[in-house]
C-alpha cells in the first residue's frame, strides 16, 4: 500500500475534533477506499491544553496555523478556523502557494475569496475541496460539480440554514410567535446569542453563492444575491399557508432565466406535496432541476460536529486518491461575472396578506389596482364573517389573503403601493413569493 497521506488540521473546535475522531475510527476503511492510509499528524488551535476528547499526545502541535499550512511534515492542510479573513485566509493561501492541497468547511472564506483561492489552487496544481461549506453532510458540491457534469441544470434551491428551518417548523407546529421561538432556539443552542446572520438570510446567501457558481459557472459573489430573512413571518402567515396547501421555508434559489442567472434568498411558499416541504427541524435539503432527469432532492444534517466532519473526511479521501478537479467545476478564468438581478424582474406567484379597512368600496379598490397592473388572482381568502365593504355595519379591520397567478415583482409592488395610497388597508402588506414544484 502507498505511504500515508499526512494531514495537518488548523482549528480544533467541535468539527476539528470530530474529524480527528472520525479518521481514527474509520482508519482501515479509509485506507481501503482511498488506496493509502490517512493520518492526522499535526494540529493548530487557540488553546493547547483544552480537553477535546481526543488524544493530543500523538499529534504534533504547531502554534501558528500559517506555519502549519507550509509545514514540510504534512501533505494536506485542513482549515477549520472559520471567518472570511484573518488566520483562515492567510493559512489557506499559504498552503496553496506551498503546493499543498486544502480542505475547508469555511463558507464565509469561499464566498468572499473563493475565486482568488481557486486561481491559486489551479496555478499550483493542487485541490481545493469544500464539500462541508455548503450543506454539511449533504454531498451537494460533488453532485453539482461531478455527478451532474453531463446535465444542464435549470434551477437549484434549498433549505440551507437549520436555525431558520427549526424556527419555522416550531412556529407552524406549536403556534409560537417569532420572538418566543427565537428565544427557545437560543436556549437549545440552535441560534446564536446574536442570531441576525442566520435569521436575516446571510448564512444562506453565502452557501447559495457557492452552489450557484458550481451550478451555472458564475463567479462566487454573495453581493449578487437578493436577501430577505424570516423576521417578518407570523403565525398568521403559517396558518394561511397550511390552509392553502403550502408550507413556508427560507429558501436559497438560483435559477436560469431569459434575463440571466437569478439568485435570491427569502421566505417562500412551497407546495405541501413537494419533497422540500417535508424537511423539518434543523435538517437541510437541496433540490436540483436538470434536463433529462426528474428533480433530485438531497436531504441531511446541515451542521453539527460529526455531520460536517463526514464531509471534510470525504474531501480528504479524495486527496488521498489523487482526485483533483477545478474547485468550482471549471477553470476560474472561465467563470462568468454575475450581477445582482433586480427583484422587480422576478416572475412568479405571490401570497399577499393585508389588513383591509372594512368600508364601502374597499374590495373594488383593491381589485381595480391589481387589474391595472395585470395581476390575476388564483384565490382570495377573507378572514371575516361579514361582507368586505358591504352594506352591513363595519366590523373593523379585515384580514384578506390573496394568491396571485404568475406575475412580476414590479407589478405586485406597484399595485400594493397604489392600494396603500388609497388608504383602504392599514399597515404594510405581507408579501411572500411562491416556488412551484
Amino acid at each position: 500500500m502507498a505511504s500515508p497521506l499526512k494531514v495537518g488540521i488548523a482549528g480544533l473546535g467541535t468539527v476539528g475534533a470530530s474529524v480527528v475522531r472520525l479518521i481514527d475510527e474509520q482508519r482501515q476503511q479509509l485506507a481501503l477506499r482511498s488506496g493509502r492510509p490517512i493520518e492526522v499528524v499535526a494540529v493548530s488551535a487557540r488553546s493547547r491544553n483544552k480537553d477535546r476528547g481526543i488524544d493530543m499526545k500523538r499529534l504534533r502541535w504547531v502554534a501558528d496555523p500559517v506555519k502549519l499550512a507550509t509545514d514540510p511534515g504534512i501533505d494536506a492542510f485542513v482549515e477549520l478556523i472559520g471567518g472570511e479573513g484573518g488566520a483562515a485566509r492567510a493559512a489557506v493561501t499559504a498552503a496553496l502557494k506551498a503546493g499543498k492541497p486544502v480542505v475547508t468547511a469555511n463558507k464565509a472564506l469561499l464566498a468572499r475569496h473563493g475565486i482568488e483561492l481557486a486561481e491559486l489552487a489551479e496555478k499550483h496544481g493542487v485541490a481545493l475541496n469544500f464539500e462541508a461549506a455548503a450543506a454539511g453532510a449533504i454531498p451537494i458540491v460533488k453532485t453539482l460539480r461531478e455527478g451532474l457534469a453531463g446535465n444542464s441544470v435549470q434551477r437549484v434551491y434549498g433549505i440551507l440554514n437549520g436555525t431558520c428551518n427549526y424556527m419555522l417548523t416550531r412556529m407552524e407546529r406549536e403556534k409560537l410567535s417569532f420572538d418566543e421561538c427565537l428565544k427557545e432556539a437560543q436556549r437549545l443552542g440552535y441560534a446564536e446569542a446574536d442570531p441576525s446572520f442566520d435569521i436575516e438570510g446571510h448564512d444562506t446567501a453565502q452557501k447559495l453563492a457557492i452552489l450557484a457558481s458550481l451550478t451555472f459557472g458564475t463567479r462566487v459573489d454573495p453581493e449578487a444575491i437578493y436577501v430577505e430573512g424570516i423576521t417578518s413571518i407570523t403565525t398568521a402567515d403559517l396558518e394561511a399557508a397550511d390552509q392553502l396547501g403550502y408550507r413556508i421555508k427560507l429558501l436559497g434559489v438560483a435559477v436560469k432565466t431569459d434575463k440571466g442567472i437569478e439568485q435570491r434568498v427569502h421566505p417562500t411558499f412551497v407546495p405541501k406535496d413537494s419533497a422540500i416541504a417535508q424537511v423539518m427541524g434543523v435538517t437541510n435539503a437541496v433540490t436540483i432541476d436538470a434536463d433529462g432527469i426528474a428533480p433530485i432532492t438531497l436531504v441531511g444534517p446541515g451542521a453539527g460536529g460529526m455531520a460536517t466532519a463526514s464531509a471534510v473526511v470525504a474531501d480528504i479521501a479524495d486527496i488521498a486518491r489523487g482526485v483533483r478537479v477545478a474547485p468550482f467545476g471549471r477553470p476560474q478564468a472561465k467563470l462568468a461575472a454575475t450581477k445582482k438581478a433586480p427583484m422587480q424582474r422576478h416572475e412568479g406567484g405571490y401570497y399577499i396578506r393585508m389588513i383591509a379597512v372594512d368600508k364601502p368600496g374597499t374590495a373594488a379598490t383593491i381589485a381595480k389596482r391589481l387589474a391595472q397592473h395585470n395581476i390575476s388572482m388564483e384565490s382570495i381568502v377573507q378572514r371575516h364573517s361579514g361582507p368586505l365593504g358591504g352594506a352591513e355595519k363595519p366590523q373593523g379591520p379585515v384580514p384578506v389573503i390573496l394568491i396571485t397567478y404568475a406575475t412580476t415583482e414590479d407589478a405586485v409592488r406597484k399595485a400594493l403601493a397604489a392600494v396603500q395610497r388609497d388608504k383602504v388597508i392599514s399597515g404594510r402588506p405581507q408579501l411572500i413569493r411562491i416556488e412551484k414544484n
